[in-house]
């Protein structure tokens, strides 16, 4: 009996996304930023992917086109088996609904003018969930969920440290109920331990509200911990995407080894051969021709230079770009 495919909640198709650079009197474009070039992911309901890679790789960008906060240049976007990607604002609000995000700076996220009451219950107005006694009885339910005090209600984001502050924008993440969050770096910006407790919130409700996250980190160990899969991405496009636990076990392309080779370990006698990488990420205005990561690869071939890999299934749900891959 065949394999039943399961069911995916959201998928992007070859997704692009391209910043025009502009000069002269006229604005001319002269040239373009290719901040996502051709991205295709996908995320089961209930699951968790990470996305990696260094700064400035697009993942970001990525997460942001995904909730169409930024508009993409070609490609698209499926959520539940219905395209979103050209749907009007007044459709596209009924999705928002369905897809939240955490963003990586909590207090640049959380309007300064308005407590933490109102930050919380907004989205139960614009959304028509909820208002007078059933909006303030679901706002007090949230704050318990995520850790907070009732009492801080009224309370102003500048009063809050970094991880109460994180926990405010997952209250408001959740206050309509969604299917899926994006979780934008949510960590970068708090103390180990207080990672530690974001971590353990953010699991916890996964499991009781069966959500899924697209969580986008630089942290390799968080990434281990939180995500059943995970999608390596450099100069905007993915390179490699796997299970987590066979990305971390045998990890194929030089990229990712690389990145997996300075994960902090807790024995130092462990003996892990660190790779280092040579020079800089090439500049998303000038890609250079053949496989981008050439000019930083340590096991490059000619042909590197002269062909672009696509991402190919090299193992069951196991895929490369990588030319040395074919071999």
């Amino acid at each position: 009996m065949a394999e039943e495919k399961p069911t995916i909640l959201l998928e992007t198709r070859d997704l692009k996304k391209y910043y025009p650079i502009k000069e002269g009197l006229f604005q001319k474009q002269v040239a373009e930023v290719k901040a996502v070039d051709g991205v295709s992911i996908s995320i089961e309901p209930g699951k968790t992917l990470g996305l990696v890679g260094e700064s400035g790789c697009g993942k970001t960008t990525l997460g942001r086109c995904v909730i169409r906060l930024t508009e993409i240049t070609s490609g698209s976007i499926i959520f539940e088996d219905k395209d979103i990607t050209t749907l009007p604002a007044h459709e596209l609000r009924k999705i928002r609904k369905d897809i939240q995000i955490i963003f990586q700076d909590p207090y640049s996220s959380l309007n300064p003018r308005m407590n933490i009451k109102n930050i919380i219950g907004e989205a139960l107005i614009i959304h028509q969930i909820a208002k007078g006694e059933k909006r303030q009885h679901r706002i007090e339910e949230l704050v318990d969920i995520v850790g907070l005090l009732r009492s801080n209600l009224n309370r102003y984001p500048h009063e809050f440290s970094g991880g109460q502050r994180q926990r405010i924008c997952i209250a408001r993440a959740l206050a309509v109920n969604p299917k899926l969050i994006i979780a934008d770096e949510p960590l970068s910006a708090l103390d180990v331990s207080i990672q530690a407790q974001i971590i353990n919130l953010l699991l916890d409700l996964q499991v009781k509200y069966q959500l899924s996250y697209l969580f986008i980190s630089h942290d390799l160990g968080v990434v281990q911990h939180m995500s059943d899969e995970v999608a390596v991405m450099y100069l905007g496009r993915i390179v490699e995407k796997a299970r987590t636990v066979d990305l971390f076990k045998k990890p194929k392309h030089p990229y990712t080894r690389a990145l997996l080779s300075v994960i902090p370990v807790p024995d130092p006698k462990t003996g892990r051969k660190k790779i280092i990488l040579d020079g800089d990420v090439p500049t998303p205005v000038d890609i250079p021709a053949g496989c981008r990561f050439y000019s930083r690869c340590p096991l490059h071939i000619d042909d590197c230079l002269r062909s672009d890999p696509s991402l190919d299934e090299v193992e069951p749900n196991h895929w490369v770009a990588c030319l040395r891959m074919r071999e």
